[in-house]
């Protein structure tokens, strides 16, 4: 916005020197106006009074020039209707200066009036400058100009720029999940428009996201009832213990999609919904690993992040492992180094994931080809996964194992206290 700020801030400026540059040059060379060859006649005659005629003696015509250029301080001629010079007094003054086409021109070094005489005679007049005098007296006016301009415009621009870095926060806050973030409207010109309508915008955003979390709240809810009912009459269900136990089986994955499905709006809306405080990273694995039979190693590395959701995103990985990895053995460990930062890797030694498959696993019940045969497909374990890594300043990612199988690595940057 600093780089906004200082292109408007130029342009103003800029523009207006222009403006200067070209009025004063107008103002030196435009061409004779009607009210200034009025002017110039009227002068004319003026001096003609003064003037002896053309009729008497030329001695009288060079005294009397003699004393106006003493008195005055200037070069003084006049000029038959040829062009011939009849007198002058001072510096001699160029043939040329009869013909100009204005009676008033300004020069670098002098100054020179032209008034043509009623009686067909030309009378000039010039003030010689001192040495730099015209030049300096007009780049000193353009120089004083320009910092009065520089001076002026610069609050202008940065009252404008300002008004839009703050309007530029608010959008970034609103897309880093903060849902109640407005704009100030400041003014009524196209920039509080602009903050007006983000802000229709950002409330229209806040009661569609807030509408689908309590759709989904809700609906979850009114779902886990029945759940239960079912649950309690799988248990006193006639029928083998197998059958039951893969009814059971299946209410209970029904349970732990709702669950993810909630866990995942949460993430989405909030962010980490708990306490971030510190968190043994390999005993939290371990902890884990227990219960699927996983060999864990690695380096004890507290982190700053919250218990809950990390026993989320390890619990995903490993269930994750033990449906897709195959027969092989799983292992897990968590490693930490100056440049990486810690990382948590899971691997297994599965068919592997193929190479067009590896961003979109992290997709919400992402299917890869084949899938419909099979019935296989991942849910929204990795993909909450990727939420859980990222909401703690993080990533997931899935890479080939050397020697067949699949490796999925979360980075974790930062250790905690």
């Amino acid at each position: 916005m600093r780089r906004l700020a200082l292109q408007i801030y130029m342009t103003v400026v800029g523009v207006l020197l222009l403006f200067a540059v070209l009025v004063s040059l107008t103002w030196i060379v435009h061409p004779q106006a009607p009210w200034e060859r009025d002017f110039a006649h009227e002068l004319g005659v003026a001096a003609a009074e003064i003037l002896p005629g053309p009729n008497r003696p030329p001695g009288e015509l060079q005294a009397a020039l003699d004393r106006l250029a003493a008195r005055l301080r200037i070069d003084i001629a006049v000029f038959d209707t040829a062009g011939a010079p009849l007198a002058a007094s001072g510096e001699p003054m160029p043939e040329a200066s009869y013909r100009r086409r204005s009676w008033l021109r300004h020069q670098t070094r002098a100054t020179t009036v032209t008034l043509p005489l009623p009686d067909g005679r030309t009378f000039v007049a010039r003030r010689t400058h001192p040495p730099g005098g015209g030049a300096t007296a007009f780049l000193l006016f353009l120089g004083l100009l320009a910092v009065a301009v520089a001076i002026g415009a610069w609050p202008l621009v940065r009252r404008l720029t300002r008004r839009l870095e703050r309007l530029r926060q608010r959008v970034e806050d609103l897309g880093g999940g903060d849902l109640k973030a407005r704009a100030p409207v400041e003014g009524r010109d196209e920039v509080a428009h602009l903050a007006s309508s983000f802000n229709r915008a950002a409330d229209r955003i806040e009661r569609l996201v807030e509408s689908q979390r309590r759709v989904l709240v809700h609906a979850s809810h009114e779902l886990r009832s029945p759940l239960a009912r079912l649950r309690l009459s799988l248990e006193m269900m006639p029928g083998s213990e197998a059958q039951r136990e893969r009814a059971a089986r299946d209410v209970a994955e029904l349970d732990g999609i709702i669950e993810e499905v909630l866990e995942a709006s949460r993430l989405e809306v909030r962010g980490p919904a708990g306490p971030m405080e510190p968190v043994d990273l390999l005993a939290l694995l371990a902890e884990e690993a227990a219960r699927h039979d996983v060999e864990v190693a690695g380096e004890a590395v507290v982190i700053s992040g919250d218990p809950r959701l990390l026993r989320r995103l390890v619990r995903n990985l490993l269930d994750n492992a033990r449906r897709h990895g195959g027969e092989g053995p799983i292992e897990a460990r968590v490693e930490c180094s100056e440049h990486s930062g810690v990382r948590l890797l899971v691997l297994d030694r599965g068919p592997g994931v193929a190479e067009g498959e590896r961003e979109r696993i992290f997709e919400p019940f992402h299917r890869p080809a084949g899938s419909a045969e099979t019935g296989q497909g991942f849910g929204l374990g990795l993909a909450l996964v990727r939420q859980i890594a990222r909401s703690h300043g993080g990533e997931a990612r899935c890479r080939p194992r050397e020697g067949g199988g699949t490796v999925f690595e979360v980075h974790l940057a930062e250790r905690g206290g």
